[in-house]
């Protein structure tokens, strides 16, 4: 057994949201970029993962076809995680995050969805079995500056059937719009993308403490600082989150180590796959961390992340980007129904994605 052909697959999709347009460069987001990677085997089996891109897809994509892929062709495709690992060897002096990682963790979600379809069994029973059929999501807003539109946004989530809210904000005013909108009875946590050094952490976090934060995630640059945000957490008076800039179980450990964060956020599209994010989430489990996963994309990344979920002994939240996508590759399959979220119970990651919909929207 063998694996065959590695592709990268990018495709853009239109999305809609409720409130204005979020900026990325300064400019208004008009779609997502999504970076599929399908392997066949020689049998003929087809896996599909996701490899983390965002806006940067075009270096992920040559990153898996140029480098990653001659390292996994013609390799046995059931020895997942010691191919991975011998990838990493061979590759690490290029960096241990980045493009590379991000193929990397692409290419190792496909081999599982394979491993998955070859027995017949759905991704969690590969790892141990589900605890859960279904999963609460929260809504993961983007970021929309305007107090009202934040607001008008988060009642609409709760409207949805949510009962969680996370914000992509960096101010009081729309922290405190979001938590007028939603009430006290709704959780509310604020994502904001490592914009202060620690002193500015500090006054901030005292600044949003009655607005009764569930957590606040990556408040400190750079997001290597684990001394600093162990100070936020110890210091500011609400619990800390992060983990998906995180390049390795080995980063995260040393993270739950420094007493950084209360919550940490593997990503399984950025970390290197379904096993790194599982070593993550049984090292925390043991520290006494929660886990609560990273997962802001639509394809295969995500589907595999409710499988992992589905294998915690507690009921998580997963991230759901508060995106609605007019044409979706998996369908309903990412979409969750009065703020629940399936976990799928087909072989492997339980679906593929729609062929049309990838040879209609795949980037030129």
């Amino acid at each position: 057994m063998a694996i065959r052909s590695i592709a990268a697959l990018p495709i853009i999709l239109p999305f809609e949201v409720l409130g204005p347009r979020p900026l990325f460069a300064g400019k208004p987001r008009e779609t997502v970029p999504t970076l599929l990677v399908r392997v066949e085997t020689e049998e003929g089996i087809v896996g599909w993962g996701e490899a983390f891109s965002h806006a940067a897809w075009a270096p992920t994509a040559t990153a898996l076809t140029e480098v990653v892929a001659p390292l996994a062709l013609g390799r046995d495709e059931t020895a997942i995680e010691a191919l991975a690992l011998e990838i990493q060897k061979t590759l690490h002096l290029f960096g241990r995050s980045g493009p590379i990682t991000y193929a990397l963790s692409g290419l190792e979600i496909a081999l599982w969805d394979i491993a998955g379809k070859a027995a017949g069994k759905p991704l969690h029973a590969l790892l141990g079995g589900a605890r859960h059929d279904r999963l609460p999501a929260y809504a993961s807003l983007p970021r929309y500056s305007d107090p009202r539109a934040v607001a008008r946004v988060s009642a609409a989530a709760v409207a949805r059937g949510y009962r969680a809210v996370k914000l992509h904000e960096t101010g009081v005013e729309q922290t405190s719009a979001a938590r007028a909108a939603v009430g006290r009875d709704i959780a509310l946590m604020l994502d904001t993308n490592c914009p202060w050094s620690v002193p500015q952490a500090l006054e901030m976090a005292a600044r949003l403490r009655p607005f009764d934060l569930h957590w606040i995630e990556e408040p400190v640059w750079p997001p290597e600082d684990h001394a600093g945000l162990a100070r936020v957490r110890h210091g500011g008076g609400i619990r800390t989150a992060a983990g998906e800039n995180a390049a390795s179980p080995a980063e995260c450990a040393a993270m739950i180590a420094a007493g950084a964060v209360d919550f940490i956020q593997p990503s399984v599209t950025k970390i290197g796959g379904v096993a790194a994010w599982a070593e993550v989430a049984r090292h925390a489990r043991a520290q006494g961390v929660a886990v609560v996963p990273h997962s802001p994309y639509f394809g295969p990344g995500f589907l595999a992340t409710l499988h992992l979920c589905a294998t915690l002994p507690e009921q998580v939240w997963v991230e759901r980007m508060d995106f609605d996508l007019p044409v979706d590759p998996f369908g309903a399959a990412t979409v969750p129904r009065e703020g629940w979220l399936a976990v799928p119970q087909g072989p492997g990651l339980g679906l593929d994605p729609d062929p049309e919909i990838i040879a209609r929207h795949r980037a030129a």
